[in-house]
């Protein structure tokens, strides 16, 4: 079994969701799984409200923001 980090990038809550979706369906195209109870993401933003409570959801998983790593 092969664990990888992996970092999406966005300037806003909705790119982040729009570049993990994609990553999430590109990934089960080459046989690979992306954990839902593993995978956080982080928003760096001016804004200190910005992404705050939300969860992304995709392909049934919600993943679920962090604020400091």
């Amino acid at each position: 079994m092969f664990y990888a980090d992996v970092n999406i990038l966005g300037r806003s809550v909705c790119t982040i969701e729009k570049n993990t979706e994609a990553f999430v369906a590109t990934s089960k195209e080459i046989g690979l799984e992306v954990s839902a109870d593993k995978t956080k993401y982080m928003i760096m933003s001016r804004d200190q409200n910005a992404g705050r409570s939300y969860k992304i959801n995709i392909d049934n998983s919600s993943f679920e923001g962090e604020e400091e790593f």
